[in-house]
């Protein structure tokens, strides 16, 4: 999994998916939520060569439709998951905080142990402390 400006792109195999914080893509197959105009209502996944992919709108967050994406592999089990937050996970909190979003970064949380590698859609590198911050400082700008 690496990023490749605002995409971060998996490839394992020959096979190749490109996630975008919104909208993911395996060859002529796109995957976005119904509020995008995507039939995906909760999860979908997929393998990408060994390699397995889940993607799930876990809520709305700061745009809305956001995708979270988790990579795994099982062939090796010491590979720590991957996981890409996208837009939940922005460089900066805008001033209006929907009050869905705190709560889909919580379920995000979910995914996340202190061995995951995270990923925004910038490319950034995220710890689960990180992540925690940030579910707290949303929720600050929403109860004060």
């Amino acid at each position: 999994m690496r990023s490749e400006g605002p995409v971060i792109v998996v490839e394992d195999g020959g096979d190749r998916l490109e996630y975008e914080p919104r909208r993911v893509t395996v060859g002529d197959h796109v995957v976005e939520h119904e509020s995008r105009g995507g039939t995906l209502v909760s999860a979908w996944a997929t393998t990408v060569g060994t390699l397995f992919v889940e993607v799930a709108h876990l809520g709305d967050g700061p745009v809305g439709g956001e995708l979270v994406m988790t990579v795994t592999a099982p062939h090796d089990p010491t590979a720590p998951p991957r996981v890409a937050l996208g837009d939940l996970a922005p460089a900066v909190v805008p001033e209006h905080v929907p009050p869905s979003w705190p709560v889909a970064l919580d379920l995000a949380l979910g995914l996340v142990t202190d061995e995951t590698v995270l990923l925004t859609a910038d490319g950034r590198p995220l710890t689960r402390a990180d992540v925690e911050d940030l579910h707290q400082r949303l929720l600050g700008k929403i109860h004060g």
